[in-house]
């Protein structure tokens, strides 16, 4: 199946794709590359998720919004490429979660978006290297910020 049909068939919807806030570009194409700009968890209300993991959230909240981030992104790809066909494979994935200083478990968060990736593109092609770190903060104190390169089809 393509990625537009598995995207379909999970029936999820997109949130807005979210307009730069800063003086930066959301995406840039590089010969067969896609770069995407760290994204929050827009909803589809066009509201950020809020909060710090370990403190306002919980460690499953916070994974919701990893994935919420990658809906985001997916949105992304929508909006400005046309379909989630033009992309084939994940390559790389940086996950920053915004959480108290005792929280260890920042890659089961960030498995939020990868988890969707992998059933967008297959695990062959949806499953990336990664990084997953915490910080002390992030923009608007939202839980995940998530950039991402892709190669396109």
């Amino acid at each position: 199946m393509k990625a537009t049909e598995n995207f379909k068939a999970l029936g999820l919807t997109l949130p807005p794709a979210p307009s730069p806030l800063g003086v930066y570009k959301p995406y840039l194409i590089d010969g067969k590359y896609l770069y995407l700009s760290g994204h929050g968890p827009v909803q589809d209300d066009k509201s950020l998720i809020i909060g710090r993991i370990g403190e306002d959230m919980d460690i499953e909240k916070g994974k919701l919004a990893a994935r919420q981030v990658a809906l985001t992104m997916l949105s992304t790809i929508v909006t400005n490429l046309g379909s989630l066909d033009k992309v084939k494979r994940v390559i790389k994935v940086l996950g920053m979660v915004n959480c108290t200083p005792d929280f260890g478990r920042h890659p089961y968060v960030i498995n939020g978006a990868s988890e969707l990736f992998a059933k967008i593109w297959g695990e062959e092609n949806g499953i990336g290297v990664r990084s997953a770190v915490g910080m002390g903060s992030l923009p608007d104190n939202i839980p995940v910020e998530i950039e991402a390169l892709f190669e396109l089809a």
